[in-house]
């Protein structure tokens, strides 16, 4: 079987797009088709995922244009990719994104980039970027839209449990909304044994930012109880 990082980029880089148009308009899109993403994502792969640990799957909603949808990165905007994982690059519209600044914070506070992605893999439920008049749309945000895709959610996790050989035992919601999602499909597929839920990232960082310390402190007591 081929290393973590070869099996990361098939797997992303072959993920289908929907049969049909989604509902209400929503526009789906596979960043990881662009040559320059898929580089992006192989050189970070290289850098924190070649070793051959079974990770901690820590699954967000789905990408957002800025962060993972930008860059190929889970969570992690342009400025992120260079600043804090030294990655060069060439991405245009280097603006700060919410989600990948607030997971910046508790990464470093877990010991930094090498370590934290020893032990735990950011990814998505849904892991292509979703949008509605040009703005980040969640899977969730209209139950037709959740019908349409909950196949691809499905398949989305059941392939990286299995492909990235990621701990059963346990797995990361970043969302309680989503935490409500990723229940049921765990209920339906058997994938963890149980689910740890926080709070999301840009909802702590739009609307608790004045406690960010705590908010931190949150999910290093929350992943750090999940080492072994």
């Amino acid at each position: 079987m081929p290393d973590f990082p070869a099996r990361l980029l098939q797997l992303l880089t072959t993920f289908s797009l929907p049969p049909a148009p989604l509902p209400g308009a929503v526009v789906v899109r596979n960043s990881f088709h662009e040559p320059e993403v898929q580089a992006i994502l192989s050189e970070f792969a290289q850098k924190f995922y070649a070793a051959a640990t079974s990770r901690v799957g820590i699954f967000g909603i789905n990408p957002g244009r800025f962060g993972g949808g930008r860059t190929g990165v889970a969570f992690t905007d342009p400025v992120a990719l260079s600043t804090e994982c030294g990655i060069g690059h060439e991405l245009l519209k280097q603006r700060r994104e919410l989600s990948s600044e607030f997971v910046y914070h508790f990464i470093n506070a877990l010991g930094g980039p090498a370590a934290f992605y020893e032990h735990f893999f950011l990814s998505s439920v849904y892991p292509l970027e979703l949008t509605h008049a040009g703005k980040n749309y969640n899977y969730y945000d209209a139950p037709a839209l959740t019908k349409a895709l909950w196949p691809d959610m499905r398949r989305s996790l059941t392939e990286q449990v299995q492909q990235l050989n990621l701990r059963r035992d346990v797995a990361v919601s970043l969302g309680r909304r989503n935490g409500e999602f990723l229940r049921k499909l765990n209920d339906e597929l058997g994938l963890f044994e149980r689910l740890e839920i926080l709070d999301h990232p840009r909802f702590l960082m739009q609307y608790r930012r004045k406690v960010l310390a705590e908010n931190v402190a949150r999910y290093v007591e929350v992943l750090g109880g999940l080492l072994q």
